[in-house]
Formats: structure tokens, C-alpha cells, sequence
């Protein structure tokens, strides 16, 4: 769908179970699953079998949970990937990326600080999203991450943080999660690179009727 609307992006859960890298948040399987076990417990074969479309409505039954190897080359560069890491071998998962060419194509977030630390010395060439509040938490997303990215929120939004951003070339992201004309609005009037949206289609529909 994603592809459909042509958004730029198409975020990504990366976890993984018994040796295999899975699209999916988790760790609990139980989420859009019959089955209890954490992913982490679970052999690839066992988690290969699940259906994780029925919970979401007709049409879904059946659908499986990605490998993310599969995933990848299912893609082939038509959406660019934000890449949610929870739980991954960084070498294994770097590699795919760059087996695939796929560098200026993505952009990573870690949520635990040691995992944003780790990668940025496995992957110093691939781009790095570093959640920020302040203009001093932007300089320190540059300083010690290397960050090509920050996300904050519209409440977050200040021309400081904006000015910092665009002296040390950085692109700013605002989550933006629940359907609000008005955030969209305030948010595209502070001139951002990017919004995370939940409803793509209904965005889209925003962006048509601001410009009629």
C-alpha cells in the first residue's frame, strides 16, 4: 500500500527469531499471532508457519510474517526503508543492506542507546536517525552518532532546533501519529523534511487539499 500511495519511506521492525531476521515488532508473537512464545524463542520454521494477517481484518488471512532477507529483494528499491531495529546480528543485517546497494536508500534507529553505538562502528556509511528534544541533544546526535537524521515532535519544534539541524546538515523528522489536518499543517509550515505518518492515504489526501 505503501508503494501505492508513493511514500517516500516505508518504516520496518526488525527482530529476529532462532537465527533469522524477521519483519516484525514483537518479541511477543502473541501480537498479531495465535502463538504465545516470544520470537526469540521460536525456530524460523515454527514462526514461517504463523498467520499474522487474520487479526487484522478480511482479505489478511494468511499472511505471513516476512523474513527479512525475503523482504528485501521483494522491495528491490521501489520504497526507500526506515529500518526499526529491536533485535538484530548488526554485521548480518548491515550486510544485506549493502548486498542489496541499498545505502542511500534507508536510514536506521536503534531504541537502546549501546545498540545506536554499536552500529554507527559497524556501519559508519549508513545513515542514523537519533530521537532529539533540544538544540543541545542535536549537536550531540552529530557529535557522538554521526546522525543524518532527528525526530521530534511538532510540541518539540523550535527555530533553534531547526537552525542547529541545518547548520550541521541534517534532516529533521516529526512524528505524527494520530490523523490531525492541523499538526500536518503546522508541521508543514515549519518547512521539515519529513513526516512519520501512521495514514499515508489520508495524508496524501491533506497535501491535495492544501494545494487546490
Amino acid at each position: 500500500l505503501c508503494i501505492d500511495w508513493q511514500m517516500d519511506y516505508l518504516e520496518i521492525d526488525v527482530n529476529t527469531s532462532r537465527g533469522v531476521m524477521y519483519v516484525f515488532h514483537g518479541p511477543d508473537l502473541g501480537r498479531t499471532t495465535n502463538d504465545t512464545r516470544k520470537i526469540y524463542e521460536s525456530d524460523s520454521h515454527d514462526v514461517d508457519r504463523l498467520d499474522c494477517g487474520a487479526w487484522f481484518g478480511e482479505g489478511f488471512e494468511g499472511e505471513r510474517v516476512p523474513r527479512l532477507e525475503e523482504f528485501l529483494d521483494w522491495i528491490d528499491h521501489r520504497i526507500k526503508i526506515f529500518f526499526d531495529v529491536k533485535f538484530a546480528d548488526l554485521d548480518r543485517l548491515v550486510s544485506q543492506v549493502d548486498d542489496r546497494q541499498m545505502s542511500d536508500e534507508c536510514f536506521f534507529w536503534f531504541g537502546k542507546e549501546r545498540d545506536a553505538r554499536m552500529f554507527r562502528k559497524v556501519a559508519p556509511h549508513l545513515p542514523l536517525k537519533i530521537n532529539v528534544t533540544s538544540p543541545v541533544e542535536v549537536i550531540e546526535a552529530k557529535q557522538q552518532y554521526d546522525a543524518s537524521i532527528v525526530e521530534l515532535s511538532l510540541r518539540g519544534l523550535s527555530r533553534e532546533i531547526i537552525e542547529a539541524c541545518r547548520a550541521m546538515q541534517m534532516k529533521i523528522m516529526v512524528l505524527q501519529r494520530p490523523f490531525d489536518p492541523v499538526a500536518y499543517a503546522a508541521i508543514c509550515d515549519w518547512g521539515v523534511d519529513l513526516i512519520n505518518v501512521d495514514h499515508g492515504d489520508r495524508f496524501l489526501d491533506f497535501l491535495a487539499s492544501r494545494h487546490v
